[in-house]
């Protein structure tokens, strides 16, 4: 099984009680083409959602979202990379994403090392990293922050000079929980 990362963008705002039941109605079809639901993260404003899925490659993925009625226009493989020591409390506090995309491939490690040069700006702004999923390619990244809000994040990024395309501060949606017991960040 592969970690696979499906980015929408909404015109109409999509809450969460919706979401869950486009997972609900998407169920059999995961269930046929072996698609595992692990979550997703939906913008505060509900216009954009960032849906994680354990598969056993992307077509699997895409014939069970498209079945399921789902539109598939960014769906990539990649890997989740934890920072050090974190624990279950400090995923769920996580509130932020920050999405970076590269011209060329980045090595992961001279993305970490820009950033724990900047540590001192993070740390200023009250934010902590805690998640980065990074595609196969190498050449798309989000990074997942524990922060007071998205400006916060963005200020402290762009003091420390890490690259971003944008910040936006997300809900966690979980297949687990009921709605009510989401994750507000």
């Amino acid at each position: 099984m592969i970690d696979l990362f499906l980015e929408r963008r909404f015109t109409t705002p999509l809450g969460a009680e919706r979401l869950r039941t486009l997972s609900g109605a998407a169920t059999g079809c995961f269930a046929l083409h072996r698609v595992d639901w692990a979550g997703s993260l939906l913008a505060r404003d509900g216009r954009r959602m960032v849906c994680h899925f354990h598969a056993p490659d992307a077509e699997a993925a895409r014939l069970a979202l498209r079945q399921a009625g789902i539109e598939v226009t960014t769906l990539w493989p990649g890997t989740l990379h934890d920072a050090p020591g974190l624990d279950a409390e400090a995923l769920a506090a996580a509130s932020v994403l920050v999405e970076r995309t590269f011209p060329s491939p980045v090595s992961l490690a001279a993305i970490q090392a820009r950033e724990d040069a900047g540590a001192a700006c993070l740390k200023h702004h009250r934010v902590r990293f805690v998640r980065t999923f990074l595609s196969r390619d190498a050449r798309r990244m989000l990074c997942l922050y524990q922060a007071p809000d998205a400006e916060s994040v963005r200020i402290a990024q762009h003091q420390a000079g890490m690259p971003l395309e944008r910040v936006w501060a997300f809900r966690t949606i979980l297949p687990s929980l009921p709605v009510d017991s989401t994750h507000a960040g």
